[in-house]
């Protein structure tokens, strides 16, 4: 089981841990504790036992010991590599990592999602430790599902200083209207892999989705917390030589609706920022990267995106891949969407 967690020795160790995985989850304690001790000894003085201070090493922390074996349980059975990490930080030999996250209390555990700290576990609480880890590995899992072979692929480089913060979508309060039955569903665009397109002579894939009676579509997305968004990646492939296939031309940004609008709600209500792609904005890999005004979207729960119209005269649009880029938040209760969504 101890092969499954990563023993951190530095600073340097941990800030490359913390972006090389999309969660990880760490556990700060301390095996052991050099201290001063009050031992019997005899005084030469007085021919009896006093108490006197020496010197020694005693285990300590019986909390750190007791939750720990479920700690490495947890590490071997659900940890991914790229994914989820299970981390130990000895508190004696880190203090800087100790002091950035204020950790006061042992043991403490921190789940980080995209090198951002999402939730707090102190003390040996092992009921709230699986229960938050398990919650955690099981959106991995639904958001993973039907995300084919091949790895990771990014259609576009990510701004400095900001992460792929995809794994906050909530694939099942996604929806999407006016799409094409014959493509994938709308799970496909979350994807990590690489786009079928990209592979010609591979199996086909309906990796992708496509609008149906006209160029225009529709999709909510709704996140797991409140993000802050800074860019928005789009990939799209259109046949080759098929003209009734576009990529989006126009679209319209809306943030923090509660469930998806219309198509007439769409076109009349002021969008948080209106985007119109041109053929240079796409790059080798058919994706654009659009710079987002970040200042408006610094708390975003839910995105809705409009396409508008497609680039040029055809008659329907494609997306193969959405990405968003910028930083993720405290996880919200989904609950609450849910139940606007009924009242409404």
């Amino acid at each position: 089981m101890a092969d499954s967690l990563v023993h951190v020795t530095s600073k340097a160790q941990f800030d490359d841990l913390l972006n090389s995985s999309r969660i990880v989850v760490v556990d700060f304690e301390v095996a052991s504790w050099q201290g001063i001790v009050m031992v019997p000894q005899k005084n030469l003085l007085e021919s009896s036992l006093t108490p006197s201070p020496i010197l020694v090493y005693a285990d300590w922390c019986a909390p750190c010991k007791q939750i720990a074996p479920v700690y490495a349980s947890l590490s071997e059975q659900i940890s991914r590599p790229g994914l989820l990490t299970f981390a130990k930080v000895d508190n004696d030999k880190n203090q800087d990592i100790v002091q950035e996250y204020s950790v006061s209390v042992l043991p403490t555990f921190l789940l980080f999602r995209s090198g951002k700290v999402i939730h707090k576990v102190q003390g040996a609480n092992p009921t709230e430790l699986k229960a938050v880890i398990e919650k955690l590995a099981s959106e991995l899992e639904s958001l993973a599902e039907g995300s084919g072979s091949g790895g990771e692929w990014k259609g576009a480089e990510i701004p400095r200083g900001y992460s792929d913060i995809t794994d906050e979508v909530e694939p099942k309060g996604c929806e999407l209207l006016n799409a094409d039955d014959d493509a994938g569903p709308v799970k496909v665009l979350f994807q990590n892999s690489k786009p079928s397109a990209l592979s010609p002579g591979a199996p086909a894939a309906k990796d992708w989705v496509q609008s149906g009676s006209d160029d225009q579509l529709l999709l909510f997305i709704p996140f797991q917390s409140t993000i802050k968004l800074h860019t928005l990646q789009i990939t799209s492939f259109p046949p080759e030589g098929d003209s009734d296939v576009s990529r989006p031309g126009v679209i319209h940004l809306f943030i923090n609706r509660t469930s998806n609008m219309d198509f007439g709600e769409a076109e009349d209500a002021e969008p948080t920022q209106a985007v119109t792609l041109e053929p240079k904005d796409w790059n080798s890999d058919g994706t654009a990267s659009i710079s987002l005004r970040f200042v408006k979207f610094q708390k975003t729960t839910t995105l809705t995106i409009f396409v508008q119209k497609g680039d040029g005269e055809a008659e329907t649009v494609r997306i193969d891949r959405i990405k968003l880029i910028g930083e993720a938040g405290t996880k919200r209760d989904m609950g609450k969407l849910q139940k606007l969504d009924d009242e409404e």
